[in-house]
């Protein structure tokens, strides 16, 4: 079995092979629940950086044996910052997206390259972890969300006479308001103003009540959580 570390042309059908194979799982699964990255960005991510590593042993071996054998990953490590970069975004209400998207590619990109290096037990332990964060743990990660103290808001209120009012009521009901930002906006019902906070709400209240009791107020347009 000492050919499958070898640069040769078995050890290379199934290095890109497996990268194929590593990066669909967990493309598959970002594809699923329509990210955008989904199944064949994670396969190409995941092949070209194992290509890539495989070009560096080959130079290193064969080429130039003086040559620094991790360059050509190191810059694909750096190239896949492009790729995440696109794929991060911020919306009109400040919600972030795409980060858990930009890791596993990241991921995806370091799974590859050690199947270049022939570094399979490595590949292969990180591939199902990198599986079983994207796929299992969000389950968890909403059990936890769904208990905590603190929300992150985002109102439109009609006019800043209502805005104060309704800032006024929900320090009333044992809200404590960690942090504000209040613009003027375009909001669903023509101009007002848009809020973003972050609060902490009484044990005795849950999530959703705490959204059904801010709609309740005066001069509210939408409230929602923001995640």
């Amino acid at each position: 079995m000492e050919w499958i570390y070898d640069v040769n042309l078995g050890s290379v059908a199934l290095r890109l092979i497996l990268a194929v194979l590593f990066g669909g799982v967990v493309g598959l699964e970002r594809g699923t629940n329509k990210h955008q990255a989904g199944l064949r960005t994670h396969i190409l991510v995941c092949l070209g950086a194992t290509l890539a590593m495989m070009t560096n042993a080959y130079i290193f071996e064969n080429l130039a044996p003086n040559a620094d054998p991790a360059r050509l990953g190191a810059q694909v490590i750096s190239g896949i910052g492009f790729l995440g970069a696109g794929l991060i975004l911020v919306t009109s209400r400040n919600k972030v997206k795409g980060l858990t998207t930009a890791a596993g590619l990241w991921a995806s990109a370091c799974i590859g390259l050690a199947l270049g290096i022939g570094f399979y037990a490595g590949a292969l332990i990180a591939g199902t972890l990198v599986f079983v964060v994207l796929a299992l743990l969000p389950k968890l990660e909403v059990y936890f969300y769904n208990r905590s103290r603190v929300m992150e808001i985002y109102a439109e209120v009609d006019s800043m006479a209502n805005m104060r009012e309704f800032l006024h009521l929900i320090r009333k009901n044992s809200i404590t308001i960690i942090e504000t930002h209040i613009n003027k906006a375009d909001t669903v019902n023509g101009e007002g103003y848009s809020l973003n906070m972050s609060i902490r709400i009484p044990k005795k209240l849950n999530h959703i009540e705490i959204i059904e009791l801010l709609s309740t107020f005066p001069g509210v347009f939408l409230v929602e959580e923001l995640e």
